[in-house]
């Protein structure tokens, strides 16, 4: 392994980023480039940031989420030019649910489900380590089927591997994940509150939603 600093690749799963981490916070219009250059100091040269999402769509609840998700992702397109977005797919469909107060025994209930990010991200880390683009990768997630990826970036390639549990230390990073992690880091509250986006981007129209 090189000395550092390290070329460092960082991995977000943006659902379990968001839900993790900023849902119920004020900092969901946020610069990913600035908040893992201070989680993660000099001694990881950050080369891009790999956003892992999909499309959501909207739902009686909350009708205008897909318009503030898409401003967001423009926003990031156009600010942030080590951040590349991969998208996977977002499904909302009624299944049948067991019925916890019976009666009825059964009912129908919405379930959205995001596919396709966790494999993506398992791919580009693996596709990244055999064209050595990287001399640390960082996975933020707390998705234990990325586990597997980890192992064998580790046992064929000897990266370093950072872990960032969305939501910890509060929530506690996967044993799964974790075995394989050199190194585990928290996202502290004052990262998110100074890597916060321009209220408007400069040089467009773009600007942060008035609800969120």
């Amino acid at each position: 392994m090189v000395k550092g600093p390290y070329r460092t690749i960082v991995y977000v799963d943006g659902f379990n980023f968001y839900y993790g981490e900023v849902r119920h916070t004020p900092y969901k219009w946020l610069n990913p480039e600035l908040l893992f250059q201070k989680l993660l100091g000099p001694q990881n040269a950050l080369i891009k940031v790999k956003y892992f999402t999909a499309r959501v769509q909207p739902s009686s609840q909350d009708p205008d989420t897909h318009h503030r998700q898409d401003v967001y992702l423009r926003a990031l397109q156009a600010h942030c030019p080590l951040t590349e977005l991969h998208f996977g797919h977002f499904l909302r469909h009624k299944i049948p649910a067991e019925h916890a107060n019976p009666p009825p025994s059964r009912v129908e209930i919405w379930k959205n489900e995001e596919k396709g990010s966790d494999v993506n991200l398992a791919l580009h880390l693996l596709n990244d380590a055999w064209l050595d683009a990287y001399d640390c990768a960082v996975v933020v997630s707390n998705d234990s089927d990325l586990a597997e990826s980890l192992r064998l970036v580790k046992k064929q390639h000897k990266k370093l591997i950072g872990m960032v549990t969305p939501g910890a230390p509060k929530r506690k990073t996967s044993a799964q994940l974790r075995q394989h992690a050199d190194f585990l880091k928290p996202i502290r509250t004052w990262m998110l509150r100074s890597s916060q986006l321009p209220d408007v981007i400069p040089g467009s129209s773009i600007h942060k939603p008035v609800t969120w």
